[in-house]
């Protein structure tokens, strides 16, 4: 399985304006959220990259795309029928090929060279099959993610075969029905955000928007729930980070942490240690 298309989701409430807000990279350069993006998505060998938009964005996240090499096609979601809808969208483009996916209202900072698209995509070329990636998360984050419970695959680490997922679960229902072996207690293994996903998943997503009474209600998490009744569907645990833009303060940890990891690391540490010092002094 050659995996050579992404799809960027933008279009949601209070998602739209944070592709075009500027950071400043791990390198110390000055880029948009969504030219962060599309350099995740090379870096795991994306060839072409679906952005999924509101009508009439297609002009200001051109403008920030920044790298002229990225060869980007928009995919209007012209009315607000949720996530699942959303990727839906992308039903022609993709043309039944598995494709990557990221949300765009996240930033991932991998803690080694390799990205962490990169190694979601290496995984989920080797295994053949649908692939998210997942995070150990702290109970109280539930209602923020999407999460899965399953087993551990023998012999590979950080890979589980997908038993449970459900959308933002209260913490009864993770304990009820989301344990997963060898992880600490209090925390379960949820969405970082990115997923492999097959043709199979955008099936099941046309069948049950389908049939919904609510087309907002249909999400990833129910499509990958039922997929994963039928066929093989993986988890793949990071270590990594991710950090919701959309999240209070979200904008400002992300740059803190992209800062704190790049080469500017000891300038920023020194102005927030003049920083403190300053508030101390006032105190």
């Amino acid at each position: 399985m050659k995996i050579t298309k992404a799809v960027i989701t933008l279009a949601g409430k209070g998602q739209r304006a944070l592709p075009l807000q500027t950071l400043i990279d791990r390198d110390g350069i000055e880029k948009s959220v969504l030219d962060i993006l599309i350099e995740e998505t090379q870096r795991a060998g994306i060839e072409e990259i679906g952005l999924v938009v509101r009508p009439g964005d297609e002009a200001g996240l051109t403008a920030v795309a920044g790298n002229p090499a990225a060869h980007l096609h928009f995919i209007p979601q012209a009315e607000r029928l949720g996530y699942g809808h959303a990727l839906l969208c992308a039903r022609d483009f993709v043309a039944n090929g598995p494709f990557l996916h990221l949300v765009g209202d996240h930033i991932y900072i991998g803690r080694g060279e390799t990205g962490c698209a990169q190694e979601l995509v290496q995984v989920a070329e080797r295994e053949a099959c649908t692939v998210s990636a997942v995070q150990a998360t702290r109970e109280h984050l539930l209602p923020y993610f999407g999460a899965v419970g399953g087993r551990p695959l023998p012999n590979r680490p950080s890979l589980y075969r997908v038993e449970t997922v459900l959308e933002k679960p209260t913490p009864t229902e993770a304990e009820q029905h989301l344990m997963v072996p060898g992880l600490r207690a209090g925390h379960y293994l949820c969405f970082f955000g990115m997923h492999v996903l097959t043709a199979s998943i955008i099936e099941t997503l046309a069948r049950l928007l389908a049939t919904a009474d609510a087309p907002n209600r249909v999400t990833l998490s129910l499509a990958l729930q039922e997929t994963a009744q039928r066929e093989q569907v993986l988890a793949l645990e990071k270590k990594d980070w991710r950090y919701d833009l959309g999240a209070r303060y979200g904008l400002m940890m992300a740059q803190m942490a992209l800062a704190l990891h790049g080469r500017d690391r000891d300038q920023v540490l020194t102005q927030l240690l003049e920083l403190l010092a300053a508030r101390q002094r006032q105190a």
